[in-house]
């Protein structure tokens, strides 16, 4: 809920959502279905990354059917978890994205 919240109240473009599906009050696939269906908010969290210790098959096709742009799997330890934060924002920096703009026609 905070992170909708966040999204929605702030101008700030994030350089990428890393969402986890399993959150309290607001799962994450009910996350990215209410970003997604919000067009300003849509723009805005591209990056949209599922990073989530569940692999089930089932989560990552309904997180690919919410037009996600990455699923990752929580490694188990430290130096794994930060190598591969490192090799998707090395990616994501550069890739290009839509810029957002509020409001923009």
């Amino acid at each position: 809920m905070q992170a909708l919240k966040y999204l929605t109240d702030t101008d700030i473009e994030p350089f990428l959502v890393l969402s986890d599906i399993n959150m309290p009050k607001l799962n994450g696939m009910e996350l990215r279905e209410k970003v997604h269906n919000n067009e300003d908010l849509r723009l805005k969290s591209i990056p949209y990354l599922f990073f989530s210790t569940s692999a089930e098959q089932r989560h990552v096709i309904d997180a690919y059917s919410r037009s996600i742009q990455g699923f990752f799997v929580k490694p188990s330890n430290y130096e794994k978890l930060k190598k591969v934060i490192v090799k998707i924002v090395e990616y994501w920096q550069e890739c290009e994205s839509p810029n957002y703009i509020k409001n923009a026609q």
